[in-house]
């Protein structure tokens, strides 16, 4: 129980840091809300409650939106952003493969959630 809640309250923490910085995003209402309902999880993971439906519905649907967002070349697309040096979009390529790696993480975050709520 101890580490769902340092696992679970760190990652609220990061979760609330990358809606805080989906604000300057052209569609930010779609972005927070998506990191909104990964906090809820959080929140309820802490707890240890880990509904079984709704986490598969989760993790199901940011796989699916990873693929979708996938970049064309995951190389290319670090070795821009190093290269300006900073977080602001340049092109919406580059926004969208932030957003996958934004919605892999919260389905590897809600995965050990998961497989708990399976094997229950």
């Amino acid at each position: 129980m101890k580490f769902n809640k340092l696992f679970y309250g760190l990652w609220i923490l990061f979760f609330v840091l990358f809606a805080y910085w989906q604000f300057n995003d052209p569609d930010p209402e779609v972005w927070v809300s998506i990191y909104a309902v990964a906090i809820i999880f959080c929140l309820l993971g802490i707890r240890g409650i880990f509904p079984k439906i709704p986490l598969t519905i989760l993790v199901v649907a940011c796989l699916i939106g990873a693929v979708y967002y996938w970049p064309d070349s995951v190389t290319g697309w670090v070795s821009k952003e190093l290269e300006q040096k900073n977080l602001a979009m340049k092109t919406p390529q580059m926004e969208e493969a932030r957003e996958t790696f934004g919605l892999m993480i919260i389905a590897l975050v809600m995965l050990p959630g998961l497989i708990k709520s399976w094997r229950k």
